[in-house]
């Protein structure tokens, strides 16, 4: 099979969907790998490496995607890109479907067969996003403490304190992935933490393996309010199941209750956010101040520390896109139940029913053993 790799056009996304270790694992399976130039130049990797493990360069996207039989990229296309799919194109990346009806609209209409990352599920969790799902909780502290400062219109609170000053309190909202690996961060900081959830399991995980300063709590609505209001520091970590947007668990009348110069880090933004003033920044553009506080919602976080995400990403995606590169897109879903999962474009449907149900597209949809016939 023809693997390309495009390079990505989200602003400042320096990621790239194969390393050359990877694009070496394509290779040595038989597949030929057509990489876009300049694809992995932001992440650190030359032409010239991807040259030495047998992969082609190629001049421009277009030509990228007209060549490849599939493609395995980082981010989900954008409209530029729509014109590219084509019919019985396999498409291997992070999709988002739940909050995008646009691109949604445009794999139907390519006829393409689209598998998200975020979608593929083992019984023990969601492979493909964990990596980028464990960067962005860890980047989630990082940036939240640079934009507490006066500059970016934050509080001039040092999250650490000093002696004779007290921490900050950050507050959590999921135990996941992501929730899990800021409370990490922002517990080694010395901050005041606290992690909400509605599960007592996630929630008894936290306790177990977090340190003092940090603790996990119950959500409900009395105590969400409560904590919300006294965050210098709050971030946004819910992910739902099944691909569904994320609940808009932070109003705006949560944010009035705030501290002037407080900061809301919207981890979930690809989702839709939780936040109700929540809407897409770039890393150009990264902040902007609702309600007197500072919102920093980035949709592709990871893609600022472009080598280490490039890496881990394309360490656990290639294990599933060689199966999909050796048997066909619909003989390794029919084989692999974690990547009948991810299959959420078949042959022009739509197989992931709360996208459907999100925008009302019952006509577009089929139940993915349906539409594999098994």
């Amino acid at each position: 099979m023809k693997i390309g790799c495009p390079k990505e056009i989200k602003i400042r996304e320096g990621r790239v969907g194969l390393t050359p270790a990877t694009a070496a694992t394509y290779v040595l399976e038989g597949h030929e790998v057509y990489i876009e130039k300049g694809a992995g130049k932001m992440a650190g990797f030359s032409d010239s490496e991807y040259v030495d493990i047998g992969a082609g360069i190629v001049d421009s996207a277009e030509k990228t995607w007209e060549i490849a039989d599939m493609i395995v990229k980082v981010k989900e296309p954008l409209p530029p890109e729509y014109k590219l799919m084509k019919k019985n194109q396999i498409i291997f990346t992070y999709f988002h479907f739940a909050a995008d009806r646009e691109l949604t609209e445009a794999c139907l209409k390519s006829g393409a067969s689209c598998v998200a990352y975020e979608m593929v599920s083992e019984p023990w969790g969601l492979p493909l996003l964990q990596p980028m799902s464990e960067i962005a909780g860890r980047m989630s502290v990082i940036m939240g403490s640079f934009y507490m400062c006066n500059k970016y219109g934050g509080a001039g609170i040092l999250p650490m304190g000093v002696p004779g000053v007290a921490p900050i309190k950050v507050l959590v909202l999921g135990a996941g992935t992501v929730g899990t690996n800021a409370a990490k961060i922002a517990s080694g900081l010395g901050a005041s933490v606290t992690v909400m959830d509605i599960s007592h399991r996630r929630l008894a995980y936290i306790s177990d393996i977090m340190p003092s300063n940090c603790a996990a709590v119950y959500s409900d609505t009395l105590s969400l309010k409560k904590n919300i209001r006294e965050a210098d520091l709050l971030i946004g970590a819910v992910l739902l199941p099944g691909g569904a947007r994320a609940p808009k668990l932070v109003t705006r009348e949560h944010l009035k209750s705030m501290k002037p110069g407080s900061v809301f880090v919207d981890v979930a933004i690809d989702q839709g956010g939780v936040g109700e003033t929540s809407k897409p920044t770039t890393h150009d553009d990264p902040v902007f101040i609702e309600e007197g506080v500072v919102h920093y919602c980035v949709a592709n976080m990871p893609g600022a520390y472009a080598n280490t995400a490039s890496t881990a990403l394309s360490n656990a995606t290639v294990c599933y896109g060689v199966q999909i590169a050796g048997k066909g897109v619909a003989k390794a879903c029919q084989e692999n139940e974690a990547l009948l999962k991810g299959l959420s474009v078949y042959n022009g449907k739509l197989t992931l029913p709360v996208v459907a149900k999100t925008f009302k597209m019952d006509k577009e949809y089929m139940e993915t053993k349906k539409a594999l016939k098994i």
